[in-house]
């Protein structure tokens, strides 16, 4: 059954699953004295990633870098687009980034400048995945019909026999799609799914059309009259298929391999039978957690259970309160999915696409 109207989460077995594990992080800060946001170390790399990226956007716009040059440079400007996204975005708009209200709201609307709307982001986001996530028919982000089947309650085409081959290149689309298609969708519609936006004040509209409207001004108009059409256009889709497969495959891994869960609510009360701490845990999963390098690089994203549980929590402080909730799960028998490198998790979703093409 695919829900209609977005379920409550009933707690039927009476859990304190989420109340304990409240409990010992806040104890964790409260014993170590530190903030539960962001630090030095963040912030610079926040200012390293945002410099490194201006730099290149001149560079290949007004000094006209040899072919290979310019080639190289968006493709790191690519991958600096998901950085932002990842580690400064993110964190931002969840609230995490900085104590100040300020600059959580300045790195959270850095992601306008990257082309898409932080609005409409918040409401797919912060509203709907982390509360309904998995969950299909509300949970937008395994909403990817008819190309591709995520969980079994999803109609199934022929097409899907072969979505572990070819989704590799559709998630090269994502920023694409997202930038021109879906945050417009969602604006005209004043849906997520089938989940009402909140009504917009005046300054937000204002703040939509402006951060479009600027964009592609930086990205579009200013390129092609700098550089001409062609070499644009191949620059363009260097860095936006570049981003867009990043933040898919980083996304993806987190909710849809084999071992995560798809839960679907009750028929007749239109209630998820778990708390909503269990239901984050069972629909999610880290991967290469020892990893320091893939964790700075992807904003501690690959932490993806910490981050369910304690959105507001910086993802700096992932890799020490992973710790507590690893042993919270353990003595309430919870199952804790967790992949050891990168390539298993990339391994478990292709399967998972697999088998949900044929089963």
């Amino acid at each position: 059954m695919i829900t209609t109207t977005t379920p409550k989460f009933l707690n039927s077995k009476g859990s304190t699953f989420h109340q304990e594990l409240k409990k010992r992080v806040n104890d964790y800060f409260i014993e170590t004295r530190k903030s539960m946001t962001g630090n030095f170390g963040l912030y610079f790399k926040a200012v390293l990633f945002w410099s490194v990226y201006v730099a290149l956007y001149v560079h290949v716009l007004f000094f006209t870098p040899p072919t290979w040059v310019a080639i190289l440079e968006c493709l790191l400007m690519g991958g600096l687009t998901a950085g932002i996204g990842f580690n400064v975005m993110h964190d931002g708009g969840h609230g995490s980034f900085s104590k100040s209200k300020f600059w959580n709201y300045i790195a959270a609307f850095s992601v306008n400048a990257l082309g898409a709307s932080a609005i409409m982001w918040n409401n797919k986001h912060n509203i709907i995945h982390h509360t309904y996530t998995n969950i299909d028919g509300v949970d937008d982000d395994i909403e990817i019909k008819p190309m591709l089947r995520m969980c079994t309650t999803q109609k199934k085409y022929f097409i899907h026999r072969f979505q572990h081959i070819y989704v590799w290149f559709l998630y090269t689309l994502l920023l694409l799609v997202w930038v021109f298609e879906s945050d417009y969708r969602k604006y005209f519609s004043r849906k997520v799914g089938i989940v009402p936006i909140k009504k917009m004040s005046i300054f937000e509209h204002f703040a939509f059309w402006i951060a479009k409207i600027g964009y592609a001004f930086m990205m579009i108009v200013l390129p092609v009259y700098m550089v001409g059409f062609l070499p644009w256009l191949v620059g363009f889709l260097i860095i936006a298929m570049t981003a867009g497969f990043i933040l898919s495959v980083v996304f993806q891994l987190a909710h849809t391999v084999e071992e995560t869960a798809f839960p679907v609510p009750s028929e007749d009360i239109n209630k998820i039978e778990n708390e909503w701490a269990i239901h984050q845990v069972e629909t999610t999963a880290n991967f290469a957690t020892k990893n320091k390098l893939i964790s700075w690089l992807v904003g501690g994203l690959n932490f993806q259970i910490e981050h369910h549980l304690f959105p507001k929590i910086s993802h700096i402080h992932y890799p020490a309160i992973s710790k507590i909730i690893k042993q919270t799960c353990q003595e309430y028998g919870i199952k804790y999915i967790e992949y050891r490198k990168m390539r298993h998790a990339i391994v478990s979703h292709a399967s998972h696409l697999k088998r949900m093409g044929r089963a």
